[in-house]
C-alpha cells in the first residue's frame, strides 16, 4: 500500500478539501492576512527588539557567571550528556528552542560550561524545540468534533517534526562534536567590528546595568531569558508575517517535490526566525487536506537547518569566538547530513517516519507513551 494512501489529497485551488472529523467554521479554514504594519512602527519595533536582545544577552551573561558555583560540576552540567538532556528538557518545558540555545552560549561565555557542553546543550535545544508542534497539533485536533484520520492528521505533524529533527540532529551532531573536539573549527573567526559592538553597548548596555543594580544575582539569568522572549516577540512584529493562506492557494504541484519544499522550509524559518512558528504552520495545512503528511518532511528538514541563524547572531554579538564555533559546528554537520539524507535516502526515510507516526497514532496509550519518552530520555541523560 502506498505510504500516502491515508493522507487527504491536496487542494487544487482555493477550495479546501473536506477532512472528516474537523468541522471548522470558515474563519478557521483560511488564515486571514493581517494588515501591514507601517514602516515607522516597524522601525520602532526593530530598535526596541535590538535593545531587548542586547539587554538579555548582557543579563544572561552576568547571570551565567553567578550560576557557576551552582552549575559547575552539578548533575545538570557535569558532562556533555547532562547538558544534552538539559537543553532538550528546557526546550520542551518552555515550548521553544531559541531561548535555550541562547542560554547555552551565555553559560559558555560565563564559564559555567565548556564548548563541548555548550555544543550538546545547543543540540538538545533543537531536539526539544518541535515539542510545541505536537502540543499545537493536539490542541487543533481536540477542537474538532469528529474522530479518525481527521484528528490524527494535525497530531502527526508534531510526531513527524520530532522524528525528522532527531534523525537530522543526532547523527549530524555526533560528527560535529568530533570535529569540534579535534579543533576543526578553531580557525573560524566571525565577529562584528569593535565600533558596532561598542555602539550597541553604548546605546543599550545601560539597561542591563540598571537591572543588575536592582535585582539579586540569582535572578539575572531568568530575567534575561524573559527579556529575550520579549525581544523575539518584537522581532516577530518587524519581520514579514507568513500565513498558511499564502502557501495553500497554489494550483501547481511544486509542493509535492522535495527540493522546493526544502527551500520553502528554509525560507519560512529565515523569515520568522522561529522553527516553532514555521513548523506549526503545517498543522492546519495538513489537517485541512491542503498538504499530505508525506510531503512535509523536506520542509521540516529545511526549517531545522536555518533555525540556527538567530543563535549565530547571538554568538557573533557576544564576541565569544568559541560560541561562534559551537554554532558553526552544529550547523555545518547537521546541514551536510540532512542534504545527504534528502539526496540519497529520501524514500526510505519518508516511509519509515510515516510508519512510525501511524503506529504512534494507533492508540491513545501509544501517543501518551511517545510524549512520555520526550521527557524521560532527557531526564535520563541528565542523571547519567
Amino acid at each position: 500500500m502506498s505510504h500516502e494512501s491515508s493522507d487527504p489529497p491536496p487542494a487544487s485551488g482555493p477550495e479546501v478539501a473536506h477532512v472528516p472529523g474537523l468541522e471548522l467554521p470558515p474563519e478557521d479554514v483560511v488564515v486571514a492576512t493581517t494588515p501591514r504594519t507601517p514602516l515607522a512602527v516597524r522601525l520602532v519595533y526593530f530598535v526596541a527588539g535590538i535593545a531587548l536582545f542586547v539587554t538579555a544577552l548582557g543579563l544572561m551573561r552576568s547571570g551565567a557567571a553567578e550560576l557557576i558555583p551552582t552549575l559547575q560540576g552539578s548533575v545538570f552540567t557535569d558532562n556533555p550528556l547532562s547538558t544534552l538532556g538539559l537543553g532538550w528538557l528546557g526546550a520542551c518545558l518552555v515550548l521553544s528552542g531559541s531561548p535555550v540555545a541562547a542560554s547555552s552560549l551565555s553559560l559558555l561565555d560565563g564559564g559555567a560550561i565548556d564548548r563541548t557542553q555548550s555544543f550538546t546543550m545547543l543540540t538538545g535545544s533543537r531536539l526539544g524545540a518541535a515539542f510545541v508542534v505536537l502540543v499545537v497539533g493536539v490542541v487543533y485536533a481536540v477542537r474538532g468534533k469528529g474522530g479518525g484520520a481527521g484528528r490524527r492528521a494535525p497530531i502527526s505533524i508534531g510526531i513527524l517534526s520530532l522524528l525528522m529533527t532527531a534523525i537530522a540532529y543526532v547523527p549530524g551532531a555526533v560528527v560535529g562534536y568530533a570535529l569540534l573536539s579535534r579543533g576543526a573549527f578553531d580557525g573560524l573567526t566571525i565577529g562584528t567590528s569593535p565600533s558596532i559592538t561598542s555602539l550597541t553597548d553604548t546605546l543599550f548596555g545601560w539597561a542591563a546595568d540598571v537591572v543588575r543594580d536592582v535585582a539579586p544575582d540569582w535572578m539575572l539569568f531568568p530575567v534575561g531569558v524573559v527579556v529575550l522572549l520579549l525581544g523575539f516577540r518584537l522581532f516577530d512584529k518587524v519581520l514579514p508575517s507568513v500565513g498558511s493562506a499564502e502557501i495553500e492557494h497554489r494550483d501547481t504541484a511544486w509542493y509535492t517535490r522535495k527540493w522546493p519544499m526544502f527551500l520553502l522550509g528554509c525560507g519560512v524559518t529565515l523569515a520568522t526566525l522561529s522553527v516553532s512558528v514555521s513548523l506549526t504552520l503545517l498543522v492546519p495545512l495538513v489537517a485541512k487536506g491542503v498538504l499530505r503528511r508525506s510531503n512535509t518532511l523536506p520542509y521540516i528538514a529545511g526549517a531545522n537547518i536555518t533555525t540556527l541563524v538567530d543563535t549565530l547572531v547571538a554568538a557573533v554579538l557576544s564576541g565569544n569566538q568559541d560560541g561562534v564555533r559551537v554554532v558553526a559546528a552544529v550547523t555545518v554537520s547537521v546541514s551536510v547530513w540532512t542534504l545527504l539524507l534528502l539526496a540519497f535516502a529520501y524514500r526510505p526515510l519518508r516511509g519509515g517516519c510515516l510508519r512510525v507516526a501511524r503506529w504512534v497514532l494507533g492508540s491513545r496509550q501509544r501517543l501518551a507513551g511517545f510524549a512520555a519518552v520526550l521527557f524521560a530520555v532527557p531526564l535520563a541523560l541528565i542523571a547519567v
